[in-house]
């Protein structure tokens, strides 16, 4: 005579027969333990692991409704983060945000705390950062390298020049004090 199996264990994700709630709870904490994440990101993770969209739903409405999915701060986070560490442009961040499927007044709402003054401040830091590791070169290619990186970034050309412009000018004035040539 046979034995009943015990019953499966484990993680329900790879349990074929699991509730599908179960598997979609086990998605969204995973993925969740690992960094934060929107709830369009947790969506398309259970998606492609083939969980109904109405049990997906339910699931995200409750992790929503007890704070462990919140779009708003996700997306504060994310501005917050990627400008201060990062010096990206209000428009790089907004791709990002909208990459990552947070929803467009959201994003408005939460790239807000950056202003131009600090928009123009972190653009400052990576002028400043890229004249230095430039040093020594042409000064055209020292500017179009400069360009190019500030562009990845999202930060708008006339923004770029006018730094730029006003970075070049206080290097010539140091090395005019320091009596070093100055660069044709």
């Amino acid at each position: 005579m046979r034995r009943a199996e015990p019953p499966r264990t484990g993680d329900p994700e790879r349990d074929r027969d699991a509730d599908p709630e179960s598997v979609a709870r086990a998605i969204a904490l995973r993925l969740l333990t690992d960094a934060p994440r929107s709830r369009a990101q947790i969506a398309e993770a259970m998606r492609r692991r083939e969980v109904p969209d109405d049990v997906a739903d339910r699931v995200l409405d409750r992790f929503t409704e007890v704070g462990l999915v919140d779009d708003a701060e996700y997306a504060a986070m994310l501005v917050r983060t990627r400008h201060q560490e990062r010096h990206q442009s209000r428009r790089a961040i907004a791709v990002e945000l909208r990459r990552k499927g947070v929803a467009d007044e959201v994003a408005h709402e939460a790239l807000e705390q950056i202003d131009g003054e600090d928009e123009a401040s972190a653009a400052r830091v990576l002028v400043r950062r890229k004249l230095a590791s430039t040093r020594g070169l042409d000064p055209q290619v020292r500017a179009r390298r400069t360009y190019a990186a500030l562009g990845r970034r999202g930060y708008s050309p006339s923004l770029v020049a006018t730094i730029l412009r006003e970075e070049l000018a206080a290097e010539s004035l140091d090395d005019d004090e320091t009596g070093l040539p100055l660069p044709d």
